[in-house]
């Protein structure tokens, strides 16, 4: 019998030990090299002289590690929310972390980096300091729909939309990735780091012939002369301020600056340790956990007696007005119907919705006529459900608090569902079924029942690996795992980055921005 008490507390203590090293980034060579030779500051340096006093929102910060190609720590980019004046999404290359190449898992955080601002119409910073393309995988990172051109792609999106981007040049910026910064909106070049296109070594091979950085494509010939760059800076430290004077005169009303004011829950939320549920078939109510995040454990019900293996009603997280779907069970019927219902009260009321998902695996095949009857039935509100939920126009925050398999994984929100976030708890796990009552390998027609046994061991052990959350994680699956005492500030801090969307001021437009 595993202790689910020890084998919570080893999740959580790697978890910190893969954050510590993706802390060291490229490691200590590699940073030597950023800072005393190429006298570039680190990201968090940069970072700082960016922000607002207040945290950065970092997600997916185990993203690219014990990938098939190696370590690439954070994907070789930090993402994340911070603020200047106003709410930004970053999107910032890490030169200490393998020179800046761009491996696949990088340019897919990038993509989820604009997807978040596209969804809370965010406004975007792009820091970039790129070494190109890493040539060896570029069947999977150049030629695809959803591979690295889509960020150019995006870029033009949101000028259409509105969504303000600025780009600092703050190091190489070597070819399909001079492209960020000139369809940027409004772009910053600091002097003698920040050059556009091939370095001079390319040149050399290239042509046979020496030129300067600065006569290739530095930050003189980009402000004065080809107007590739809107803001020349003599520094990093004066072109981080630039960006903050840029973002302090967008056409934004506003954000309000009185805190919230609200109760603490009654319960300590210390306690959602020993309340993590390890199965989905576990029978805690949903409710304990719900107690330990919300306004003075205070939750008004919808429905309280019917489909109740759906939890549904409204509470409040620090102040913020949100709507609850959570798993108590299995997703009935009765289920499924009541939870399309509130998901379209809370789309009509432009309330938020926050998903705690507990789903269990795809059910076994119905064996009788009344089963199948059952689950025809069950199906049909399911996807009642589903399109409710993908139809939702509010801010989803969805939690993965124990199991995320099957179908049901869908109708919860998830991540094939678009919730602006998605975490998991170091317990979850992401799979199509469970590993730890799967009895029998599915098999396609007649087949040789010898083996097995091993053939069963063998998938087992596979599907173990790949559902665990540190696997998610590391591919970009989820936004990042959370311990679960940290759930409420959490949900807290990002609901606080969905609203500047209403103090934006928007207007149609039918195009983009278009340097020229």
């Amino acid at each position: 019998m595993v202790n689910l008490h020890a084998e919570l507390g080893y999740r959580i203590t790697r978890r910190w030990e893969l954050l510590e090293l993706v802390r060291k980034g490229g490691g200590d060579q590699a940073v030597w090299h950023h800072t005393q030779r190429n006298k570039k500051l680190l990201l968090g340096a940069r970072l700082k002289l960016l922000l607002h006093h207040e945290s950065f929102l970092e997600p997916s910060p185990l993203a690219g590690l014990s990938m098939p190609y190696g370590d690439v720590p954070a994907a070789g980019c930090i993402t994340g929310i911070g603020k200047t004046c106003v709410w930004c999404v970053f999107m910032a290359k890490d030169a200490a972390v393998k020179g800046g190449t761009s491996y696949p898992i990088g340019a897919k955080k990038q993509l989820r980096a604009q997807e978040t601002a596209m969804q809370s119409r965010l406004v975007s910073v792009y820091l970039v300091d790129s070494g190109g393309a890493f040539l060896p995988l570029q069947a999977e990172l150049f030629p695809d729909k959803s591979h690295g051109g889509r960020v150019f792609y995006n870029e033009t999106v949101m000028s259409a939309m509105r969504i303000p981007q600025v780009a600092v040049v703050c190091g190489s910026c070597v070819a399909g990735g001079a492209h960020i910064p000139a369809m940027a909106e409004e772009a910053v070049i600091i002097d003698k780091i920040g050059t556009f296109l091939a370095g001079p070594p390319l040149a050399k091979a290239a042509t046979g012939e020496y030129a300067s950085p600065e006569g290739l494509g530095g930050a003189r010939l980009h402000s004065q002369v080809r107007g590739c760059s809107d803001h020349f800076a003599s520094s990093e430290k004066e072109a981080y301020e630039c960006v903050r004077n840029i973002t302090s005169a967008l056409n934004y009303e506003p954000l309000p600056e009185e805190a919230i004011e609200h109760d603490s829950p009654l319960y300590s939320s210390d306690e959602l340790l020993g309340l993590a549920p390890w199965d989905y078939r576990c029978t805690l109510p949903v409710k304990l956990i719900l107690s330990r995040l919300l306004d003075g454990s205070r939750f008004q019900e919808f429905k309280a007696n019917y489909g109740m293996t759906l939890v549904t009603g409204f509470g409040h997280v620090e102040g913020h007005l949100v709507g609850i779907v959570a798993n108590n069970g299995e997703l009935s019927h009765d289920a499924s119907l009541k939870g399309s219902r509130f998901v379209q009260l809370c789309s009509q009321w432009r309330i938020p919705i926050l998903f705690f998902q507990n789903t269990a695996p795809q059910a076994a095949e119905p064996i009788s006529i009344s089963q199948a009857e059952a689950h025809a039935r069950r199906l049909k509100a399911q996807a009642s459900m589903m399109a409710a939920v993908a139809c939702a126009a509010v801010p989803k925050i969805t939690i993965v608090v124990g199991g995320c398999f099957g179908s049901e994984s869908y109708v919860m929100c998830g991540r094939s569902f678009s919730p602006d976030f998605l975490f998991l708890w170091p317990n979850a796990r992401v799979g199509l079924v469970d590993s730890r009552h799967l009895s029998t390998v599915p098999q396609a027609g007649d087949c040789d029942h010898r083996g097995e046994e091993a053939e069963l061991k063998q998938l087992k052990e596979k599907l173990e690996e790949e559902s665990n959350a540190f696997y998610s994680s590391a591919r970009l699956w989820d936004d990042g795992i959370i311990l679960p005492q940290s759930t409420r500030k959490v949900i807290a801090q990002y609901l606080k980055t969905t609203e500047q969307q209403k103090y934006q001021v928007v207007s149609r437009c039918q195009h983009p921005v278009i340097r020229t």
